[in-house]
């Protein structure tokens, strides 16, 4: 009985110390003189690891060990003074940085006068020595949110021989589909990299440490979700021997369209189209882990530093303009911040900021000045209206430059107008088998907007042999939850969620509370 005592004296001691050692920081980081929020702030623990301030300026930073005196917070943001606080005696809820006016004087302490061209040309001459590397390890975390909104839903009937299938019926097809949808990926993991001489070449392999998807599954919007909600209407009302031919190009399995629908060049692209959209959606629940790795790192892929990425004002100056904005300051450090737009028929404008010592660009804001995909072909259109965002990038402990933190919005609008037909076939009937057939002009509008958010804690260097070792975990799916849940990310630094995801509840949830 003695032992049994001293056991569960042991395991009480031992909950005690890892409590202890596990301290959970929240705060909200402001201008000093605005009061506005401060995104994109970084709070480091004793400068080793930390996290990313979201866009209205609030952080949860995560310390998993006992803090001794010795221990800080830093707290710095471009164009802001830093702040130091000791970690143990840290109480505040609201961190004021004061923003931090540059002196040309200063400036030119450390850098001759250089022209803004030579500046850009200093930046590329700089780029494999500033971004170089050969294997590494990423601790990160990524979210994505995805919206879309319906602006238009209309199936208008023109003829119709079966009785069941009207324009009541179809009109309370369309008031059960949602007019706007939401969805949340949220993933704490570790990316390895193998990299070669180009960006576009290099080899990456990612573990997947957890994972959450924060969505209503009743209120899914996808290719598939419309897809199913016909056809279960369909065969509620399929006669005996009787089955329905869908002829549309958007709703119906591949194997449920008539091929003969499609005889002209011009109806197969649309139909290649649709279903390399339908591809997509696949792709993300049954292959989330290749999915979501290739996703993470065309972030980094999409950056200036690939020379074939369309941010190429780096790589392709010439085909830019260029202007020096004004100085700035980060983490002890003066940058130039220059301003760049495309003289001719590039795709982005935005804001370089470029270390005065090393020529790196820490920082770039962009923007496109156009669409950037455009389809429109039998109805099916696409307009790639909207992508920008912002890359940070900070030196690693082999002193050159990682990414850090990636912020990238983009918005879609998807397009449908073109006929339906639903034909009514009997299995018994020689010939066609043709009984009846409905006409109808279907017309769809929606909007889809994707936002996609990276941390990176930690990079460090590794082997060749650490990279060949390791062994992705193929089959990973991520945990459903159908409204946010505090407790889920409890102990783990993330990017602190904003408040739509805070309020998220699926409608499948109220109904069972």
């Amino acid at each position: 009985m003695k032992h049994l005592y001293f056991f569960i004296f042991l395991f009480f001691l031992f909950s005690a110390s890892t409590i202890m050692a596990q301290t959970e920081i929240h705060a909200r980081i402001l201008d000093s003189t605005s009061q506005a929020p401060i995104p994109f702030a970084t709070i480091s623990f004793n400068k080793t690891s930390g996290v990313i301030s979201n866009d209205v300026g609030q952080f949860q930073l995560q310390i998993n060990k006992k803090i001794s005196e010795q221990d800080s917070l830093y707290f710095s943001c471009l164009g802001y003074e830093s702040k130091q606080f000791a970690t143990k005696t840290f109480l505040d809820s609201i961190i004021y940085l004061k923003p931090k006016s540059i002196e040309l004087g200063e400036v030119m302490l450390f850098n001759k006068n250089y022209t803004v061209e030579e500046i850009i040309d200093k930046v590329e001459e700089n780029l494999d020595k500033n971004y170089s590397g050969t294997f590494e390890k990423s601790k990160l975390f990524f979210r994505q949110t995805y919206g879309s909104t319906i602006l238009r839903k209309s199936i208008k009937i023109k003829a119709s021989t079966i009785p069941e299938f009207n324009q009541e019926l179809t009109d309370s097809i369309l008031n059960d589909i949602p007019l706007k949808s939401y969805q949340y990926t949220e993933i704490l993991g570790e990316l390895y990299k193998n990299k070669l001489e180009k960006v576009e070449d290099t080899i990456i392999k990612l573990e997947i440490l957890k994972a959450s998807e924060l969505y209503d599954k009743n209120n899914e919007m996808t290719f598939e979700a419309y897809e199913k909600k016909l056809n279960n209407i369909v065969k509620k009302h399929i006669k005996r021997d009787s089955y329905f031919k869908i002829k549309s190009g958007w709703f119906g399995t591949k194997e449920d369209i008539d091929s003969s629908f499609f005889q002209d060049e011009s109806n197969k692209k649309t139909e290649a189209f649709l279903e390399a959209e339908k591809k997509k959606e696949e792709d993300k629940k049954k292959n989330f882990l290749r999915y979501r790795k290739n996703v993470i790192y065309g972030i980094e892929k999409s950056s200036f530093t690939n020379d074939k990425s369309s941010l190429n004002c780096i790589h392709k100056s010439n085909r830019y303009e260029f202007e020096l904005l004004d100085y700035s300051f980060l983490n002890d450090q003066y940058v130039y911040k220059i301003a760049f737009k495309p003289k001719r028929s590039e795709d982005y404008k935005g804001v370089l900021y470029i270390n005065t010592d090393d020529f790196a660009v820490i920082r770039i804001d962009f923007k496109n000045v156009k669409s950037l995909k455009t389809f429109k072909l039998l109805g099916v259109s696409l307009d790639v209206y909207k992508r920008q965002g912002s890359l940070i990038y900070a030196k690693n402990k082999t002193n050159t430059y990682s990414l850090k933190y990636a912020e990238i919005e983009t918005a879609n609008k998807t397009g449908i107008d073109r006929p339906l037909k639903i034909i009514e076939k009997n299995k018994h009937v020689k010939g066609r088998r043709k009984q009846n057939e409905l006409s109808a002009d279907i017309n769809f509008i929606a909007t889809n907007y994707s936002k996609r958010e990276l941390v990176v804690f930690e990079n460090e260097t590794i082997t060749e042999v650490d990279f060949n070792t390791f062994k992705e975990k193929a089959e990973v799916s991520p945990i459903y939850l159908p409204a946010y849940d505090p407790e889920f990310w409890k102990g783990y630094n993330i990017i602190e969620p904003n408040q739509a995801i805070k309020e998220f509840k699926s409608i499948e949830t109220e109904e069972e509370n």
